[in-house]
């Protein structure tokens, strides 16, 4: 159970076989594993010892993932944070994690500079630049040119030690600190490439950020497995298709907003992307109708995770997509999932109420948040705060989240109802359906969208064909709101608390 010795295995036992591609940088398992040893010595050098907290502000980088693996080998306890996030937030966030050094980039550096003040923890010679030399601040590779060859001491490190600090996307508040061991995330390895079918021979494309606890579920196994691991900078629907030909990708995670973009890119060809044998959705749910033309394009193919960084998740396999397409598939092995009613009581096959689940992922807690731990954690079941049923088969549909219910005159209408309507509209590339105020009904649907590339319908076509779809009168749109894009987290995600909050607040009053 220690992520330590994943690298040292496949250096000593697989020494050439690729492990990391970034850009033209093409590395080794037994080249990357003496990398990273290196960022290990120099993390002690600076004094760090087990436990201590590393955050980091970057996107993706090769320095980043050195920093993962360096912080399993010397102890340390990684923290990545949002290159997103405001001098506010940073500040924040490095305060409640009580981080002893920040490893940043130079056009990041103002962000830092603003809130330095409030940061006494970090002094600058602990604020390393990996890609820039500017005294006082510290510099990562000068440090780790300087640190010497060969494994770090042992570090002591038991398998309930704590790895990470993953700090969630804030979609539904302040973010709170989600604590993962060296044990939890050994489970992420150990049970999830079964799942996926990895093997050593496989290669894996990773296109979105890693500083989302997605990026997890196959990093973990691929290191894992001594797989190839290509990580490119961000996502971009074109270059994502070529590296998928040229490389002869086999294995890729996405969220659906990156699917969509993939599904509607002019070089997207079904006879390039033979190599694939998984795509993986997750992060929110895939829209059906885009789930049925992904799999008549690539048959056989498609995986569907539905999860909560805090632990518990389910898998719709494969082997289920079709048969099963409208659920997001059934708990892995030592796992658990329940449907629950208001007072915890479990409620029978088709009956929606509270997902609540358990197994090997679960999280340790939420950091300095004790209470709002045994909130969310009781006696080992994760109380998601999502709405679902189950079928007689035990496969999980999901109906909404708890918060983005609506409640239109005491009747609670789910978005996501009127989301798989809209979706379906030949012009609309994504939707995102959020309550706004009503003055008789205390609050009504409103549908943003995004339109497809040339399309020309307006607000008020969506509005009534949404309208003469919809199943009951109370799901009916008030009006549609087209933009040109959704705002976003680090994840991909769709932040539809900055859609909904102005009209909440009274800055957008007129719909």
């Amino acid at each position: 159970m220690q992520l330590s010795t994943l690298l040292a295995h496949h250096a000593r036992y697989r020494p050439e076989a690729t492990a990391v591609v970034f850009g033209d940088r093409r590395f080794g398992y037994r080249e990357f594993s003496a990398r990273v040893d290196r960022v290990a010595h120099a993390l002690l050098a600076l004094g760090i010892r087990k436990g201590e907290r590393v955050a980091t502000l970057l996107p993706n980088t090769l320095e980043l993932l050195e920093l993962y693996w360096a912080c399993a080998r010397s102890g340390a306890v990684i923290v990545p944070l949002s290159p997103l996030l405001t001098g506010t937030g940073l500040a924040s966030l490095i305060q409640d994690a009580g981080a002893v050094c920040l490893v940043t980039q130079k056009n990041l550096l103002p962000v830092v500079e603003a809130v330095i003040g409030e940061l006494p923890s970090l002094t600058p010679e602990r604020i390393w630049l990996i890609d820039a030399e500017l005294p006082p601040w510290g510099s990562y590779s000068r440090q780790v040119a300087a640190a010497p060859m060969g494994p770090p001491p042992d570090a002591g490190i038991a398998p309930d030690d704590l790895f990470n600090i993953m700090y969630t996307s804030g979609t539904t508040g302040l973010p709170k600190g989600i604590m993962h061991s060296h044990r939890i995330r050994a489970n992420y390895a150990l049970l999830l490439g079964p799942a996926w079918r990895m093997t050593p021979e496989s290669v894996v494309l990773h296109t979105g950020a890693i500083v989302f606890n997605g990026a997890f579920v196959t990093l973990m196994p691929a290191f894992h497995l001594g797989a190839t691991y290509i990580l490119q900078r961000q996502f971009d629907a074109r270059s994502m298709l070529a590296t998928i030909a040229r490389e002869q990708v086999t294995h890729v995670m996405v969220v659906p907003a990156q699917i969509i973009a993939l599904l509607d890119s002019p070089d997207f060809d079904p006879a390039r992307l033979q190599s694939l044998q998984m795509i993986l959705s997750l992060g929110a749910p895939l829209a059906q109708a885009r789930k049925d033309q992904l799999n008549a394009l690539l048959p056989g193919r498609f995986h569907e995770l539905y999860g909560l960084t805090e632990g518990f998740l389910t898998i719709l396999d494969r082997t289920d997509a079709v048969r099963k397409s409208g659920s997001v598939g059934c708990p892995p092995v030592f796992s658990d999932v329940r449907i629950v009613d208001d007072a915890g009581h479990d409620l029978p096959p088709d009956a929606p109420g509270e997902i609540v689940g358990r197994g090997p992922f679960v999280m340790q807690g939420y950091w300095n948040k004790p209470e709002l731990t045994a909130q969310t954690v009781r006696e080992g079941w994760i109380f998601s705060g999502d709405v679902g049923y189950l079928d007689e088969e035990g496969f999980l549909y999901l109906v909404d989240r708890k918060k983005d219910m609506i409640d239109s005159g005491g009747v609670k209408v789910y978005p996501r109802d009127i989301e798989d309507i809209a979706s379906r509209h030949p012009e609309v590339a994504e939707v995102a359906v959020f309550g706004v105020p009503h003055e008789a009904w205390g609050e009504t649907p409103l549908a943003a969208v995004v339109l497809k590339v040339g399309a020309g319908a307006t607000a008020t076509e969506l509005r009534d064909w949404i309208n003469e779809r919809v199943a009951a009168r109370y799901q009916r749109v008030r009006d549609v709101l087209i933009l040109d894009a959704f705002p976003r987290n680090a994840a991909g995600k769709t932040l539809k608390r900055e859609l909904r909050e102005p009209y909440w607040e009274g800055r957008i009053t007129k719909i």
